[in-house]
């Protein structure tokens, strides 16, 4: 027997039932704190999708947190040089758990065009675990939103995302 079949009928229109587990999610997943960090051109695509044209606030995502101890999310937004990484790590270990990582650019993702360069981390993956990929040069704020929902998504469901990545899939199936 559930909990919901407990709920007497004349309340089941007027009482929702869920877990304390499932309603964190849900406010996590609806109210993740950015940390106002960029890195090169695609910072500009980042401020722009906070604007009032795209409007990240409709989400819940519009709180740009300049402390990394109030953020929850690292978007790597352009390239990484490996005389910036020691900054980025220590902000990404000043932030708090639960926390995530939204690599954004082909530069972030793969070293963009200045991958060949002995400067240039060839993806931000060698350095920070990354929950997002949004690729372009750079990507339109539309491509951020969608991102942000995926990361939402993430966050609010992780036994599905577990089942569509095929390493999470063997682990699930091993375990």
């Amino acid at each position: 027997m559930e909990i919901k079949d407990l709920v007497p009928p004349i309340l089941k229109d007027n009482v929702v039932v869920t877990t304390v587990d499932a309603l964190f999610k849900w406010a996590h997943g609806n109210s993740i704190w950015p940390l106002s960090s960029g890195l090169a051109c695609c910072a500009i695509e980042m401020m722009s999708t906070a604007a009032a044209r795209f409007d990240l606030s409709r989400f819940g995502y519009e709180v740009f947190r300049p402390c990394p101890r109030q953020a929850d999310l690292l978007i790597v937004a352009g390239t990484l040089t490996w005389k910036m990484t020691p900054p980025l790590i220590r902000l990404y270990e000043q932030m708090p758990e639960p926390k995530y990582v939204i690599a954004m650019g082909s530069c972030a993702i793969a070293g963009g065009p200045f991958a060949d360069s002995y400067s240039v981390v060839p993806g931000i993956e060698e350095v920070l675990p990354v929950d997002v990929y949004i690729p372009g040069c750079p990507p339109r704020p539309e491509a951020l939103i969608d991102g942000m929902l995926k990361l939402k998504e993430k966050i609010m469901h992780p036994e599905r995302v577990a089942l569509t990545d095929p390493a999470r899939r063997e682990q699930v199936a091993e375990g």
